[in-house]
């Protein structure tokens, strides 16, 4: 299932590797005070199911997604834990077959004009560019966007504040993701008021 409506209008998705579960809720918390609704969990600590699950229970208003999907079975774990939408950094047909199943928006990955015409293909409009800066940045999404109109694009890898805006103002760019929002250094410290900055720096871009 293409991810395009649920995320419409939420241009900058926080991609976040949780240090704990602990801080999984109030880290939620802080970026919905800073502006944005989205967040994405990526599965690659141990504690990434039971942070979205906390998430999804505790903080409904924020749409909770799991990032870093690699094989099929984990499409029932991010289900079970309250996930709304899937990421991950490639795509194959047994992942297209289980976020069918699981009745699950998913973004897919795709850094080829053939991965991305076959995921078109599959009915994903909205796809994951990644990594975004070492796949061709800005150039490569602009050259593509001529041959293959109806495909936009979540360019995550390498996004920072300095180039943010330039992705976004691109016509073929839905949203980014950006693990700048949400720091280790500050997740350990517990920094909170630091992050929800980062995150209302963040939203401005939307604007």
């Amino acid at each position: 299932m293409d991810a395009s409506k649920l995320l419409a209008g939420s241009r900058v998705v926080p991609v976040v590797v949780l240090a704990n579960a602990d801080i999984a809720v109030p880290l939620a918390e802080a970026l919905l005070e800073g502006g944005l609704g989205v967040i994405e969990v990526t599965l690659r600590t141990d504690d990434a199911l039971q942070g979205i699950e906390k998430i999804a229970k505790s903080v409904p208003e924020m749409i909770v997604g799991a990032g870093s999907l690699r094989r099929p079975e984990q499409f029932a774990d991010i289900a079970a834990a309250g996930a709304r939408f899937a990421v991950s950094p490639g795509s194959s047909l047994r992942l297209h077959t289980a976020a069918n199943d699981h009745k699950m928006p998913f973004i897919p990955g795709a850094a080829t004009p053939s991965e991305m015409i076959a995921l078109f293909e599959h009915g994903y409009q909205l796809q994951k560019f990644f990594p975004a800066e070492l796949a061709g940045g800005r150039p490569f999404l602009k050259a593509v966007g001529a041959p293959l109109p109806e495909v936009s694009f979540m360019p995550t890898g390498g996004i920072t504040p300095d180039n943010a805006m330039d992705y976004l103002k691109m016509d073929n760019v839905a949203c980014i993701g950006g693990s700048w929002i949400t720091p280790a250094k500050l997740q350990t410290s517990g920094d909170l008021d630091a992050i929800r900055q980062i995150a209302v720096g963040a939203a401005s871009l939307m604007v």
